[in-house]
C-alpha cells in the first residue's frame, strides 16, 4: 500500500493518512475500536462474524454531523473488500498482527517502529 500525504497539509488523524476513501476510514477505525473493546484481540471467527456483520448492513455507526448534531446510518461493506482493502493493509503495515499459532489478529505498535527505520533510513541516504 502506497501512503501519499502533503506534509503542509498533514490531516490530524491517521485514518486520513492510510486510506483514501472516508468509507475506508469509517470501516478501519470501526474495526480498531471493536478491538480495543476486546482488549486489543480478535480471533478468527469474531474478525468473520465483524466482516460478515459489515457485508450485511447491520453494522450502525454514528457519524458527525454539522455542529453537535450526530446521525447514526447503516454501514454496508462488501466482505471481500473488507480483507483486501482494509485488514490486508493493515496487516502489511503493521497496525495489526496475526498470530498464526493463536489463530487472533492484535493491534500492533509495529508501524510505528516501521515509521521510524524508515525515517533513519532516509537520514542515512542523504548523508
Amino acid at each position: 500500500m502506497v501512503i501519499l500525504f502533503d506534509q503542509f497539509n498533514l490531516p490530524e488523524d491517521i485514518y486520513d493518512i492510510i486510506f483514501s476513501t472516508e468509507q475506508q476510514d469509517i470501516v478501519a477505525r470501526m474495526l480498531i475500536n471493536t478491538m480495543k473493546l476486546n482488549g486489543g484481540v480478535m480471533s478468527k471467527t469474531e474478525m468473520s462474524l465483524f466482516a460478515t456483520k459489515l457485508h450485511e448492513g447491520n453494522m450502525i455507526v454514528t457519524v458527525p454531523g454539522p455542529g453537535p448534531m450526530k446521525k447514526e446510518i447503516k454501514l454496508s461493506y462488501n466482505k471481500r473488500q473488507f480483507y483486501d482493502r482494509i485488514l490486508t493493509p493493515m496487516k502489511s503495515m503493521g497496525l495489526i498482527d496475526y498470530d498464526l499459532y493463536a489463530k487472533n489478529y492484535r493491534i500492533s505498535d509495529k508501524f510505528n517502529k516501521l515509521m521510524i527505520k524508515i525515517g533513519l533510513m532516509w537520514l542515512r541516504q542523504i548523508r
